[in-house]
């Protein structure tokens, strides 16, 4: 399904024009500005299309002295409200005068401030009216060229009011009319011609990428993956379409319209959308499925915008070589190379801890040149300081190297704990010492390790295992996935009535053929592999039917609460 750049929004799109608007204009003159101040007169206008519909006055008892400063600005003071009524006979009065319009106040944080307050103070429902703020409106409009600052008095000079404001609610209300009247004249312009047009420009929200919102409309509201793509050229001057942004959403239709409003803060997808030509959605049956076709999408087309997953490829390994001598390196990719492979590390700084982890328990070899057990040669540094059980001045013969290449490939990818334990007199001795950062860095590569060795489990267990069928009861249904080799094959969804078995022998049947991947990769991305495997360790996933053995060592990993014991002992 496909959204382009139609720019022609429906009636639906349009929203509420401003000239159908009901507007109330209030100002409150108060004790102070603190939160326990209270009203001490309220003025309000009622304007709808330009006209006057009726006002509201009142002074207010606030049963408490006015500041003296307070009386001097306002010439409010407490003779002239001693007979005022109270706030509790003022409030609802208001209240009910104000329903069903759009609040307008200069500086609208302070006035609806102390109305939502006396609200929730006496019990009275405050419903949370839609408001505009002249402040902010003036600031997106005005330039310092036409106006020093946004205040009531400055705008009232420069757009000519008839009544100048004179910190007395009533008149104040009056002139913010007449300001509101002038600034809405000015975004008119701007192509601002409805309340929501103005909640937008009011957060900054420039008029092409509103515009741009109607895209939304004909989206489906389901989960499903959408594309953001702009129809470009190329140096031969043929057209191309290239994709620009991937995303998913459990609601297509929503999440597409939120990027052309206020609430898509990110520079970036601003941009974006400025030059994006339209959206693509693609419905899908499960949120899972949605999950892996967006990475696989990103996977396809690099999009420019899209910044985690854009290179799901790059990935970095332990590789364990095959050879005479074998030795640990760092690689980025796995090959059919006899060598054995361990990862992928969460980047190349996790390798590194893991690899100094493996050095610090085991005496492999750490120099990098391929070794022959027929010239043995001098032995290095390392290998004097006992480092290293000196392969090369043939201090071990191959079947005795062998031997610790075997503990290392075991404790790397079947039992952690001895990895863990090698250091275990070295960090007693520094904590005792008080050695902590040296203590620390024995840590952190521990901590590395068994993340690395619980993720590496995670994927090597799926990526041999030839099919898994699973379900997960989802609202409505049914949700039902074919996994093979770790790949996502199928995706079904069973509603309520439906029988699940039948829908997934339908499943199985229609599902992607998928060869035996070269271990320990698996047949989809490394990240693809992750979220099916967050999605099968689910409580309430059901295993349907599973081909092959899906399991991990028992001694691959140790809960994060056991591992100080596996460390100290």
């Amino acid at each position: 399904m496909t959204a382009t750049a139609s720019f022609q929004p429906s009636f639906t799109d349009l929203g509420r024009h401003l000239a159908t608007v009901p507007f109330v204009v209030v100002d409150l003159e108060t004790t102070g500005s603190s939160a326990d101040d209270t009203i001490t007169e309220v003025g309000a206008v009622k304007v709808c299309g330009g006209e006057t519909l009726g006002e509201f006055q009142s002074l207010v008892n606030p049963h408490v002295h006015i500041p003296p400063l307070i009386s001097v600005l306002t010439g409010i003071t407490d003779s002239l409200v001693a007979t005022a009524p109270a706030l509790d006979e003022v409030l609802p009065a208001f209240l009910e005068f104000a329903r069903g319009c759009v609040i307008v106040a200069h500086n609208a944080r302070f006035d609806v401030g102390f109305l939502r307050r006396e609200c929730e103070r006496r019990g009275y429902p405050w419903d949370h009216p839609d408001v505009v703020d002249t402040v902010g409106l003036a600031r997106g409009v005005l330039t310092r060229d036409e106006v020093p600052n946004c205040k009531l008095a400055t705008l009232a000079r420069h757009f000519r009011v008839a009544e100048a404001p004179n910190h007395r609610a009533l008149t104040d209300a009056r002139a913010t009319v007449e300001v509101l009247h002038g600034l809405l004249e000015r975004v008119g312009n701007l192509g601002v011609s409805t309340l929501e047009d103005l909640g937008e420009f009011t957060r900054g929200v420039s008029p092409e990428r509103r515009a741009k919102r109607v895209w939304a409309h004909d989206l489906p509201h389901k989960p499903g993956v959408y594309q953001f793509y702009a129809d470009l050229s190329d140096a031969d001057g043929r057209p191309r379409r290239e994709v620009l942004y991937v995303g998913k959403s459990v609601d297509i239709a929503t999440r597409v319209r939120s990027y052309f409003t206020a609430s898509e803060k990110r520079p970036r997808m601003e941009e974006m959308v400025r030059i994006a030509s339209g959206v693509e959605a693609t419905v899908c049956r499960t949120p899972l499925e949605a999950e892996v076709l967006e990475l696989r999408l990103i996977a396809r087309h690099a999009p420019r915008y899209n910044r985690r997953s854009k290179f799901p490829q790059r990935q970095v390994w332990l590789k364990l070589t095959d050879e005479a001598f074998p030795r640990l390196s760092i690689v980025t990719k796995v090959g059919d190379d006899g060598a054995s492979y361990f990862g992928p590390m969460g980047g190349r700084t996790a390798a590194e801890q893991v690899l100094l982890g493996v050095y610090d328990a085991y005496p492999l070899r750490q120099c990098t040149e391929r070794l022959s057990p027929r010239k043995p040669r001098t032995a290095c540094a390392l290998g004097e300081m006992g480092r290293c059980c000196r392969p090369c001045d043939a201090s071990v013969t191959v079947d005795e190297y062998a031997e610790v290449a075997a503990a290392v490939r075991d404790g790397l990818t079947r039992d952690i704990r001895p990895v863990l334990q090698a250091n275990r007199s070295r960090l007693r001795t520094l904590v005792q010492q008080e050695r902590f950062e040296e203590a620390g860095q024995l840590t952190i590569r521990a901590e590395a390790l068994l993340r690395s060795s619980l993720r590496f489990q995670r994927i090597a267990s799926l990526a041999r295992c030839p099919e898994i069928v699973a379900a997960y009861a989802a609202d409505g249904g049914w949700e039902i996935h074919v996994i093979r080799f770790g790949r996502l094959a199928a995706s079904a969804f069973a509603r309520r009535g439906e029988v699940p078995q039948a829908v997934a022998r339908d499943a199985v049947r229609v599902a992607e053929t998928v060869a035996r991947p070269h271990a320990p990769l698996p047949a989809g991305l490394i990240e693809e592999t992750e979220r099916i495997a967050a999605w099968l360790e689910r409580p309430g996933v059901r295993l349907m039917t599973v081909e092959g053995d899906w399991n991990w060592p028992i001694n691959s990993g140790v809960p994060a609460d056991e591992l100080p014991r596996q460390l100290l002992g």
